[in-house]
């Protein structure tokens, strides 16, 4: 495994929550031996959703990211032309980001949303 990236729930939960994640996920995260990386597109996420009201999560996140040792990850071009030709498993463009980044950077997604493990991606939870 050369790395993880953090589905949208699963950065929530490790930065406020951690009790929620599943005991593997929990482990690998906390031991910080692979790196764990989170996508531009969940923190955007995060944003629409917290300013439509339809999610509460910490005002410090992207200080709780940095003091979580968590590593940032751009969009990229490839990850748009990756993320478009997905065969819709999933319907949330967000979701799907993810998985275009984790099998364009070879990242192992952690993530308890079954539908992603439709896609060929690595997930663990």
């Amino acid at each position: 495994m050369s790395g993880l990236l953090l589905d949208t729930h699963a950065l929530l939960w490790s930065v406020g929550d951690p009790e929620r994640l599943s005991p593997a996920a929990f482990d690998v995260i906390s031991e910080g031996v692979v790196p764990a990386y989170v996508s531009a597109a969940s923190v955007w996420e995060i944003a629409i959703k917290r300013a439509a009201g339809k999610l509460r999560a910490p005002e410090e996140l992207l200080e709780k990211i940095v003091a979580a040792r968590f590593k940032a990850l751009g969009i990229t071009l490839e990850h748009g032309v990756i993320a478009g030709a997905l065969p819709l498993h999933h319907r949330d463009p967000f979701d799907r980001m993810l998985v275009a980044q984790a099998q364009s950077e070879g990242l192992t997604l952690v993530t308890n949303d079954a539908r992603m493990a439709a896609y060929d991606v690595g997930v663990l939870w």
